[in-house]
């Protein structure tokens, strides 16, 4: 696997020296400051490109060319946002980038509810918990026919949730859904949460797959001559939120848009840690079975410690079988004869990142560091063994 790490660009408090060190010879990067819709232009993309390979590295993956709410939803003015992504691609295509992250999440980009909940070493991850949603959807947002969105169970948890909460745990809960985290391409206001959610009440599962097909029917085509893979993410976390649709949270809905639109271009980013939430996801089969559609890798792992709720795990430990999923990417490799980019992510928060402030949560370097060393000695592991009994075959 070809070893990355997000950066978030030149604010970022981990620095391109930092992730050097770490033993990255690429970087997982965007344009954070161009407005959603907006054209990259060719002078921006030369100039981060050329910032990241003075520190001795190669930007190797977009991550990500956020898809404009219109193109998702198929409204006004959706044709002229899919002419400036196309425009978008050849820019970076010129600048030698060819592996492009998008996704088709509606509305929010991936969603947690703490971003420092306490594990027993003390550190810290990033946790989501569905009851924390639906008190922030049935009893902050009030969201018209947001209790049918939850089970009764659930539904009385959130209420006895709620009823703890003092006015400040509601605003750190509403900023923590709302307002964004790291590499998501909106914030919200309550109000403007609500407007967004509207836009979307007229539109179904099947509907909202019917526009991703559109979507890539009309950019895969540009992608195929640009010799560029674009590759979408899955949702995050892989189940309806806020009475939205969702469509890339199983290996059957990831399969039926490779079915409908063909193109070579047309492909994915495997993140063990989105898909790894729903036990029916197979991720090492999915490797298998998608692995000629694979052009990225998210590898990190979560762990469910209540009902309806999850946190960010140890990279080796938790509901994804690593070292089935490391293996099966590996033979991949082999077989294909290419070097898919990797990165560890979200990891903890621990050691000095614990003391220091203005790290993206998920994204601090320790974490991640830990992470990275541990997929690398997994992968060499696997590699050597695997090297060994070939060798030791008889002729």
């Amino acid at each position: 696997m070809i070893q990355t790490m997000r950066w978030f660009g030149p604010s970022d408090p981990v620095g391109l020296a930092d992730i050097r060190q770490a033993g990255c010879s690429g970087v997982v990067t965007a344009l954070h400051d161009v407005p959603v819709g907006a054209v990259w232009s060719l002078d921006a993309i030369q100039a981060r490109r050329e910032h990241i390979e003075r520190a001795g590295m190669h930007w190797t993956v977009v991550e990500s060319l956020p898809v404009h709410e219109a193109i998702k939803t198929r409204g006004a003015g959706h044709e002229r946002y899919i002419e400036l992504y196309c425009q978008s691609l050849r820019n970076l295509a010129a600048c030698g980038i060819t592996v492009v992250t998008y996704n088709f999440m509606p509305v929010l980009d991936w969603t947690r509810t703490d971003l420092a909940w306490e594990l027993p070493d003390g550190a810290r991850a990033l946790r989501f918990e569905l009851d924390a949603v639906a008190a922030y959807d049935v009893h902050v947002l009030r969201r018209a026919g947001a209790e049918r969105s939850y089970d009764a169970a659930t539904l009385e948890r959130a209420a006895r949730r709620f009823a703890t909460m003092d006015d400040a745990a509601v605003h750190l809960l509403e900023r923590t859904i709302i307002a964004g985290l790291p590499g998501s391409e909106e914030s919200f206001t309550t109000d403007d949460f609500a407007r967004a959610l509207d836009a979307y009440a007229d539109i179904d599962t099947g509907m909202l797959a019917d526009n991703q097909v559109a979507f890539l029917q009309a950019v895969c085509p540009v992608a195929d001559e640009l010799g560029i893979r674009l590759v979408v993410h899955p949702d995050d976390p892989p189940f309806p939120l806020f009475g939205l649709p969702r469509v890339v949270s199983t290996e059957e809905q990831i399969a039926a848009v490779f079915a409908r639109v063909p193109n070579v271009s047309n492909g994915l980013c495997l993140c063990t840690g989105s898909l790894g939430v729903r036990p029916d996801n197979d991720l090492p089969g999915m490797v298998e079975r998608l692995g000629d559609r694979i052009g990225f890798l998210h590898l990190r792992n979560v762990a469910s410690d209540a009902p309806g709720a999850f946190h960010e795990s140890d990279h080796l430990h938790g509901s994804a079988d690593m070292y089935a999923v490391v293996a099966a990417v590996h033979a991949l490799s082999v077989k294909e004869g290419r070097r898919i980019p990797m990165r560890p992510d979200h990891g903890h928060q621990m050691l000095d990142d614990l003391r220091k402030t203005g790290s993206n949560a998920g994204y601090t370097a320790i974490g991640r560091l830990r992470g990275l060393a541990e997929l690398r000695g997994l992968e060499m592991g696997i590699a050597r063994s695997r090297a060994a009994m070939r060798a030791s075959e008889p002729a």
